[in-house]
């Protein structure tokens, strides 16, 4: 074996303890039940009750730092916190820099899949301040000035009819995904005129949602979703402009 293959081998057993050690620690917080605010024990503490060195220890708490679960201060130690989503945010804010028609597909569907497949639970919970708001959000796009104002009067709207359905996780979900959709919906404005067809679109919905006309809220939803499609460029494995079922802005 040659140094290098030596020094692969070392980098990733010490990954592969610190992995183990973080689980071990998560799994140390569930089982007592810590909270937000509370300690976990000190460094010395820890490498004696997971029995492994200061460096995996300090290695262990940088990468839960990392996650948004602890907050490491010197001589404080580490302290439970819960940035979780806000590091999820970051994750999805950076890691998708480049918007293909797969993530165009993937997340319209996921979109799809909350929005058009809950229209029971829209029609059942939908009072009239949610056709005022969505009326007014919807305005808003038509008046933007700008794609990026279009852009987040858009997200307002779909965000707005979320808001339905009162589900926290929800509204958290979509709160994450929100620099994604901003982009996607700026990519399509870029190649249409958000002034009249999102805003009919839009009021399509509303039409059918004030009518509490389920299918024709889930029809106008849909061509909704699937009208920005064709305005992403072929990726490979991806069907073309033809197919018609795909999700889209």
């Amino acid at each position: 074996m040659t140094g290098g293959e030596e020094m692969e081998t070392g980098k990733g057993e010490k990954s592969s303890a610190v992995e183990t050690l973080v689980r071990e620690i998560r799994a140390m917080i569930d089982q007592q039940t810590l909270s937000v605010g509370d300690a976990l024990p000190s460094e010395r503490e820890l490498c004696e009750r997971f029995s492994t060195s200061r460096n995996t220890v300090r290695e262990a708490m940088r990468m839960l730092k990392a996650y948004g679960v602890v907050d490491v201060r010197p001589k404080v130690g580490a302290t439970i916190i819960d940035n979780r989503m806000a590091r999820a945010m970051d994750l999805f804010t950076f890691n998708t820099l480049e918007i293909s028609r797969k993530t165009f597909s993937d997340i319209q569907g996921y979109r799809s899949l909350i929005e058009v497949n809950s229209v029971d639970s829209v029609m059942d919970l939908l009072r009239e301040v949610d056709l005022v708001d969505l009326t007014a959000a919807n305005e808003a796009m038509r008046d933007a000035l700008t794609i990026p104002e279009a852009s987040e009067a858009d997200f307002a709207f779909h965000m707005r009819l979320v808001r339905v359905l009162d589900n926290a996780a929800l509204d958290e979900t979509y709160r994450i995904m929100k620099p994604i959709i901003i982009r996607i919906m700026e990519k399509g404005k870029s190649r249409q005129d958000f002034r009249t067809s999102t805003f009919e679109q839009h009021a399509a919905i509303i039409d059918a949602l004030r009518a509490r006309d389920r299918i024709g809220y889930q029809y106008a939803l849909k061509f909704h979703l699937n009208h920005g499609f064709n305005t992403f460029g072929e990726m490979d494995g991806v069907k073309s402009a033809g197919d018609q079922n795909r999700p889209g802005v």
